[in-house]
């Protein structure tokens, strides 16, 4: 252990090392985020990655976190992030936006931490980035000290713990009181699409992990089906199941309102595999209209600096509230 990485956490915590990667979680965690963490160790255990990162799922990725949370192009952020001296990603899968901000400012301390196995290879593949710090354990019960971090980033992630409201007050406790939250939730969607989500998000602890690969490889196939027949259609406007009107692709129409069948050309077929695959297996997915998600964070302290809305999520950069 370094000690002055040891000074990152709270005093009595009991924090062991493991392949370089400090261990800051002894508490079992509940069923749904036990199944949540495996599904997401199995997710990332199974998805390609170049020698760099330019595979074209992190290329879509990184552009899509500027339009996120407000940044007009790359150096922007990378003057944004500059300011920044303790930086915490949390919930950080393959670690690949912790190296991002860790190499845009390598003169702060980022901190990586996940609560599935994704972190050890997040380790093993960054591990020559000196200014990063890896963690496993659960961003809703951190163990770090108050006040640490001037730029917490949770960015799809929030809604796949147990309590988002819980997690945004470990944030805030963790957090400074000139810091930065960048977070992101899923939007809800309408209600045909929600009862079949709720169903299946508790039925899908009865199957395997290969039970829902293999569904979710049908799913991207039925995606890519529909797209492929290129067919518009005029919608009648359905207020009370929450499904708008107008002209609309099939493909989409079917994907918003009745059940997620991701494809996308670009991404190709593995990555839109794990896109379903990352939809359908963990337990815990909370959604949230816009006003549930301004509300949540004002809850726990946080106030909207910068929001941004679509039909997949609400997102934005918050600041703690004076």
């Amino acid at each position: 252990m370094h000690p002055e990485n040891m000074s990152l956490f709270r005093d009595s915590a009991p924090i062991t090392t493991l392949d370089g990667v400090y261990i800051a979680s002894i508490n079992q965690p509940s069923v749904n985020q036990n199944h949540t963490n495996n599904a997401f160790s199995e997710k990332w255990s199974n998805t390609h990655q170049q020698e760099t990162d330019s595979t074209a799922w992190k290329l879509q990725q990184f552009e899509w976190y500027l339009a996120l949370y407000g940044f007009e192009d790359e150096q922007a952020l990378s003057q944004w992030v500059s300011k920044r001296h303790v930086i915490l990603d949390a919930g950080c899968g393959l670690g690949y936006k912790a190296a991002w901000f860790a190499k845009m400012n390598p003169d702060a301390i980022v901190v990586a931490m996940d609560y599935s196995d994704a972190i050890f290879q997040a380790r093993e593949r960054y591990q020559t980035q000196p200014n990063m710090v890896f963690v496993k354990g659960d961003i809703a019960n951190t163990n770090f000290k108050d006040g640490l971090f001037d730029f917490i980033n949770c960015d799809q992630v929030l809604h796949h713990t147990d309590s988002p409201p819980k997690t945004l007050k470990e944030f805030y406790r963790i957090s400074s009181q000139d810091v930065y939250l960048n977070t992101y939730v899923y939007s809800k969607k309408a209600l045909p699409r929600e009862l079949l989500d709720d169903y299946f998000r508790d039925y899908s602890k009865q199957l395997d992990n290969e039970q829902i690969w293999e569904l979710s490889q049908q799913l991207t196939q039925l995606g890519k089906t529909l797209s492929d027949l290129d067919i518009t259609i005029d919608v009648p406007d359905m207020p009370a199941l929450g499904i708008k009107g107008g002209q609309q692709d099939l493909q989409r129409f079917f994907y918003w309102n009745f059940i997620k069948c991701f494809w996308n050309e670009q991404l190709g077929l593995d990555t839109s595999i794990n896109c379903n695959f990352d939809w359908y297996s963990p337990s815990n997915a909370w959604r949230y209209s816009q006003p549930e998600f301004l509300a949540m964070l004002e809850a726990a302290g946080f106030k909207s600096m910068y929001l941004h809305c679509e039909d997949a999520c609400h997102s934005g950069r918050f600041v703690k509230q004076k």
